[in-house]
């Protein structure tokens, strides 16, 4: 028998992730909203970045380290929050935060984490927490409370799901989660919704719709700001007003980010808009780019356009899918490799210098 091939880049691991999962929870991990065309938008728009290298500049083993919130770290990028990571290996958050670890860049554990933040943050490494607003204030103040004992090194919250978009492919499958896969982070029982599977009907949008806060305000915003010492970014900004409000009210960065297509179908790709949230804010905060994000070339296309980094999701959940913590390592470590030789080839001493460089979207 053959032996398996084995990924020449990040994006391989799609195939691989497709075959070890069941139909459903493929569809769950891989599906956007609507008719998915704000999903194929990001990564339309990211294939339409071309950066022009710059020669003679005498550069010949680029470092691809770069601080992310003020902290060194390995690469600009940061794992991305992703729900129920258990659905797709046995592992779960913990294998997919180690290799995080491993690999030298933050892991950001999702408030809808299978596993509780207090054993993700065990693992050792920069562990980011991500918070949805849920409709009882006292559960959101026990989980900041939670995040900081856990050790978290900084709390990104999410402003972009006042209700779960309309996700077809789950629609259409009736997904809801299997019994060994819960919300760890919420109390005991308060997920049961989201395990009960009704044909035409996803269980996770039931489920996000009882317990989320869709009326998250800027009041709100300012209330965690007084609430955390820890560095905080706002997720889920595509208007530039917004950025700019974000930072007025003391957001250390905003993340650029349409949930990965998964929310409002029709907006803009995240790569189209990111560059007028760069202008909006200044200096004021960072801005890391989220959703589209597929390899090494796509981390320096976000530099390039004004970037301080990147989030990257979904790629990491194929990685782990295929194969476990060994799985992620191998993929951030295909994730670094390409970022080092895209700065090589653009004469780019390190990230830093890559946000010097021009683009054109001209073809």
């Amino acid at each position: 028998m053959a032996e398996p091939l084995l990924p020449a880049s990040l994006a391989d691991f799609a195939g691989l992730a497709r075959a070890a999962l069941p139909p459903e929870v493929w569809d769950f991990v891989e599906g956007g909203s609507g008719t998915e065309t704000t999903l194929t938008a990001n990564r339309a728009a990211l294939d339409r970045v071309a950066v022009l290298p710059r020669v003679l500049t005498g550069v010949d083993r680029p470092r691809t380290d770069a601080p992310l919130l003020g902290r060194p770290q390995a690469m600009p990028v940061a794992v991305a929050p992703m729900a129920y990571q258990r659905l797709v290996h046995p592992d779960g958050e913990p294998a997919l935060a180690a290799a995080a670890r491993a690999a030298g860049v933050p892991y950001v554990a999702s408030t809808l984490s299978s596993t509780r933040i207090e054993e993700i943050g065990a693992v050792g490494g920069e562990v980011w927490f991500q918070l949805y607003w849920l409709r009882d204030r006292g559960m959101v103040a026990d989980l900041l409370d939670r995040a900081h004992a856990a050790g978290c090194a900084a709390l990104m919250v999410t402003v972009d799901v006042p209700i779960l978009g309309r996700r077809l492919r789950d629609v259409r499958n009736g997904f809801a989660l299997p019994p060994h896969v819960t919300a760890a982070n919420l109390p005991g029982g308060r997920d049961d919704l989201a395990h009960q599977g009704t044909p035409g009907v996803s269980a996770v949008a039931v489920h996000t719709g009882a317990a989320f806060a869709p009326a998250l305000s800027w009041a709100d915003l300012a209330w965690l700001r007084g609430r955390t010492t820890l560095p905080l970014l706002v997720k889920g900004v595509l208007d530039p007003r917004d950025a700019a409000r974000a930072a007025e009210t003391g957001a250390d960065a905003v993340v650029v980010s349409n949930h990965g297509g998964r929310q409002l179908d029709g907006t803009p790709a995240t790569a189209t808009v990111l560059p007028e949230v760069v202008a909006a804010v200044g200096q004021r905060c960072e801005v890391l780019l989220d959703s589209g994000v597929r390899g090494g070339v796509d981390v320096l296309r976000a530099l390039a356009l004004g970037a301080t980094g990147v989030l990257v999701g979904r790629p990491m959940l194929w990685a782990l899918a295929a194969g476990g913590r060994a799985g992620a390592e191998a993929g951030l470590a295909l994730l670094a490799a390409e970022l080092r030789d895209a700065l090589t080839l653009t004469g780019c001493a390190d990230p830093a210098a890559a946000r010097h460089l021009r683009t054109t979207t001209g073809g």
